[in-house]
This record gives C-alpha cells, sequence and structure tokens, in this order.
C-alpha cells in the first residue's frame, strides 16, 4: 500500500530537513505580560492556570515570575517596581534592558484578552513538551538497549503523556456551597431511590453494604488478609455481585450511567482469566471448583456448569490477567476501557504484585515503589471517579500472635497503603486456625476421659467457626468501624450472607 502525504504538508527532501522552530507566540506572551504590567488584576485571571515555565522566551518567565512574587506579596507590579530587579538581568540586556518592561506596558492595549493570551501561552507550552516527548521516545527507542524491554518504553511514554494530560486537573478551585450541598442531596437521592440503599456499588453482601453504604466512586478500597483466608474469593465475589446486577441508564446529558451494579475491570496479577472464571463458574454452579479443574463431574453436574455458563456470558466482568503490571500500564487500559465500554468498578489482585512506573526500584526502596502504587491507586478512583477495590497481603507477624486477627499494622508497607486508603477492611476465617487443621490428638498422658472433654471443647467451638469469615473494617472515612460475618464454602469459594438467629436469608435469583 502507497501512503500518500496529505496536500498541506511539505514533505521533507533533503536539504529541506531543516530544522523547525518550535511552536510559540512572542506576540502573545508580550501583550500578557504588558497587560499585567499595566493592571496587575490580569495576573488574577491567570494565575490559577500558567506558571513562569509555560513562556517559551525564558525572559518572559522571568518577568512573569518576579511580577507574580510582588502581587502575591500585595504590592505592585510594574516597569517602575521591577526596574532594579533586571537591571543586571543579562538576557534581559539582549532586548533592550529595564527599558524593555517599558516598551511592554506601553504597548498594552486592553486587559480583556488577558485570559485568552494565557491560555494560548499554555496550550503552546503543551505542544512543545509533546514534541520533546515524542523526541524523548523516539530517541528511546534507537538506543537499543538489552535490559529495557519495548513494553517498558511504551508505558514509560504513557506515563509522561498522561502526566502532561493530567497536569492542573486536580486543581478544580472553589465550588460554592450551594453547588455541594446540592451534590450531596442528588447522590442522597440516588441512594434512597436504589434497591440496596448504597450510594456507591453494592457488593450484595446485606451487612456489609449497610456499613460501608457500597463502594463509592473516588474511594480506594483496600482488602487485606494472609494467604488461603479468602481475599481472591471476595474480590470475585464482589465482582460478579457487581456486573451481574449491572442495569444501565442514560442521564439527563445523555451520558450512560450505572443505575444498579457495575462494568468492572478486574487486574489478575495472580491469576489466569481462566483460573478466575473457574472460580465464579464454580461459585455459579454450586460444583467444586477442584472437581471442574480435574474434569470429576458428573451428568447432572455438567448441565448446571452449562446452564450456569450461559447465565454468565453476557454480564460486563472483563479480566486482565497481564502479569507484572506497571501502575502506569494499568491507568491507561482502565482509562481505555472506561471510553470504549464504560467502567464504574476497578479490582486489583492483588497491589503488591504492581510494580512502579519509575525505573530503579529495587528491594532496597521497596517502599517508595508502594507509595508510588497506592497515590496512583487513588488518582485512578478521583480521576475514573469509580471506586477501586485493591487486595492486599500482610505481614507474616500475625503468625506470631496469639490472637490472629489482623491489625493496621500488620499491612505490608503499611504507612503508604493506610495512608491512601479511604476504606481498610481484613478478612479472617477462624476456622483457617482452629478447625480440621487442629484436630486434637491424644497424648500419651492423657486418659481417654481428658482427652474426650478437650476433644468436645474443640469440636463445640469448631461447630460455632465452621464456614463462617469476619470482615474487619478496621478503617473507613466516610462511615464507622466494626466487623460483619459471612458464611463462606470452601468447596466453591462463594461468600454468602449469613443468617442470623432471628432472620431467614435473603433469595438470590
Amino acid at each position: 500500500m502507497v501512503e500518500t502525504v496529505p496536500s498541506n504538508v511539505t514533505p521533507l527532501r533533503g536539504s529541506d530537513a531543516n530544522y523547525r522552530t518550535p511552536p510559540q507566540n512572542n506576540e502573545a506572551e508580550q501583550a500578557l505580560l504588558g497587560a499585567i504590567l499595566v493592571n496587575n488584576e490580569a495576573y488574577r485571571r491567570v494565575a490559577e492556570f500558567l506558571l513562569p515555565e509555560h513562556f517559551a522566551a525564558p525572559v518572559h518567565g522571568r518577568i512573569y515570575a518576579a511580577a507574580r512574587t510582588l502581587i502575591e506579596r500585595a504590592q505592585i507590579a510594574n516597569p517602575v517596581t521591577l526596574k532594579n530587579q533586571f537591571e543586571q538581568d543579562g538576557a534581559l540586556a539582549d532586548v533592550g534592558g529595564a527599558q524593555y518592561l517599558a516598551r511592554l506596558a506601553a504597548s498594552m492595549v486592553t486587559i480583556i484578552n488577558a485570559a485568552d493570551y494565557g491560555r494560548t501561552i499554555y496550550d503552546l507550552h503543551l505542544r512543545r513538551q509533546l514534541i520533546a516527548i515524542g523526541e524523548d521516545t523516539v530517541n528511546d527507542a534507537y538506543a537499543y538497549d538489552l535490559e529495557r524491554e519495548g513494553m517498558a518504553q511504551i508505558e514509560a511514554a504513557e506515563k509522561k503523556l498522561f502526566d502532561l494530560a493530567t497536569t492542573g486537573l486536580n486543581e478544580r478551585g472553589f465550588q460554592d456551597f450551594k453547588t455541594a450541598y446540592t451534590k450531596a442531596i442528588d447522590m442522597a437521592q440516588a441512594a434512597f431511590q436504589k434497591t440496596g440503599r448504597t450510594v456507591g456499588v453494592g457488593t450484595a453482601f446485606v451487612d456489609l453494604d449497610k456499613k460501608l453504604g457500597g463502594l463509592h466512586p473516588s474511594d480506594l478500597i483496600v482488602l487485606a488478609g494472609r494467604p488461603s483466608m479468602g481475599k481472591t474469593a471476595l474480590a470475585t465475589n464482589i465482582a460478579f455481585n457487581a456486573a451481574r446486577a449491572y442495569r444501565e441508564a442514560t442521564a439527563p446529558d445523555g451520558k450512560r450511567v450505572a443505575e444498579d451494579g457495575a462494568v468492572v475491570a478486574f487486574f489478575s496479577l495472580e491469576m489466569s482469566a481462566e483460573q478466575l472464571a473457574t472460580r465464579v463458574l464454580s461459585e455459579r454452579s454450586g460444583v467444586s471448583s477442584d472437581k471442574i479443574r480435574r474434569g470429576e463431574i458428573s451428568h447432572h453436574d455438567f448441565d448446571k456448569f452449562l446452564a450456569a455458563s450461559q447465565d454468565l456470558a453476557e454480564i460486563p466482568l472483563h479480566i486482565d490477567d497481564t502479569p507484572a503490571l506497571t501502575i502506569g500500564a494499568l491507568r491507561t487500559r482502565a482509562r481505555r476501557l472506561q471510553r470504549s465500554k464504560g467502567l464504574d468498578l476497578v479490582v486489583i489482585d492483588y497491589l503488591q504484585l504492581l510494580r512502579g512506573s519509575g525505573e530503579g526500584y529495587g528491594p532496597d526502596n521497596r517502599v517508595q515503589e508502594v507509595s508510588e502504587i497506592t497515590r496512583g491507586l487513588k488518582a485512578l478512583a478521583k480521576e475514573l471517579n469509580v471506586p477501586v477495590l485493591a487486595l492486599s497481603q500482610l505481614s507474616r507477624q500475625v503468625e506470631s500472635r496469639e490472637d490472629k486477627r489482623p491489625m493496621l499494622s500488620d499491612l505490608r508497607e503499611s504507612g503508604s497503603i493506610e495512608q491512601d486508603a479511604d476504606v481498610v477492611m481484613f478478612i479472617y476465617r477462624d476456622e483457617y486456625y482452629h478447625g480440621e487443621r487442629a484436630t486434637p490428638k491424644k497424648t500419651p498422658e492423657e486418659d481417654e476421659a481428658k482427652f474426650q472433654k478437650r476433644y468436645d471443647s474443640w469440636f463445640a467451638h469448631f461447630q460455632e467457626i465452621h464456614d463462617q469469615a469476619d470482615i474487619i473494617i478496621a478503617k473507613q472515612r466516610h462511615g464507622p468501624i466494626g466487623t460483619i460475618k459471612l458464611r463462606f464454602d470452601t468447596n466453591t469459594t462463594k461468600f454468602d450472607n449469613l443468617a442470623a438467629d432471628d432472620r431467614l436469608p435473603e433469595e438470590r435469583y
């Protein structure tokens, strides 16, 4: 296929391939500076988004910075007050010395267009930064390095582009209280109209939703526990329940919104997509995942298995099982999914398997890398306005305690995780420590009656804790902490609401 050059672009050939001047507008910079020097009010029209480094001409950036310093000190910035600072400035001497300030002020026509000039300067700055990123990307690609794979270079370029695109997005400025409380009332009304009375994404676990009010948009929720406690199983159940309950609606502005449930992105860094799907199929069909894996299922089980698979075919649950994903790549993929298919919930299994986007992280600075990851996940939740549920491992110090219920201090690299998370939940199953693996054994010095008494005591406790799991909410910015209980089926790795003595379990169809 022969590529054609657009008619408005001149091909670069031979001597025509000359150096091109980066985009800039010297007249706009001069006009804005002149307006500021005549009327300092012009500065306030651009102060929120324009910085000295956004000017193409370094001398203009220094003039802007000096004027900003005086204005923010409540002093007047004009050619007279700035003259002494620039009399010895060599760069300013090339354009006429301190008299250049007076010429800028004299050439000013009006401050009405000051904001437009500022936006033009800022836009051209972004274009120059794009050129620099493009040149760095090309040079990095040419500099072949065995230690750095091509995907790592792509992720580094994506991070630079993302950082450039999000510059200033978090600085939303002031909102009047009327706007803020109107949004709060809208959220409360939406929660009232929902069946589960939740503001955020419902988990289908009644007591958990009552405690949390659902998984709130822009929140980072950390679910932590020791291995074999059921972290992945609970996260999978939550993701499936949210995706299965998904119902789409159209907002007044024409945008797609989730009336209930969620479109879910599940980043599985530990298990393959097939293993995760097997768990979901086991949970829905009631057939042990171990039997499904080994093919040891009867015709009756196979019929249930097929019926469950047909039921699951259309749910909006998207799985990415790329190993050793960087936080930058995860962010890019989540944004892409939201644009193409929508996105209401992100689940990550698990946090410690993510890598930072920066280079050179090693064992000695793992804490800094995890800090970057947790900050990135919180920023992702705010940017996409969705809850991010991240699983986390606990340190081994839990095993050395007699009471093995986890605490916030048990989180690995707990400083950054505990600080950045809006909600921290622990999953604890007493059965893991005091269940069948702790079955009493008769000792030589023990008579039958004494052993039987000890066995009966163990069995009574085992009956109490069998198939139960505690979800310990240790931190919640928006509500109370506490513990709720769920039922856990180890064969199908399914969590469910635990029926209290005074109520029947809810039927789920």
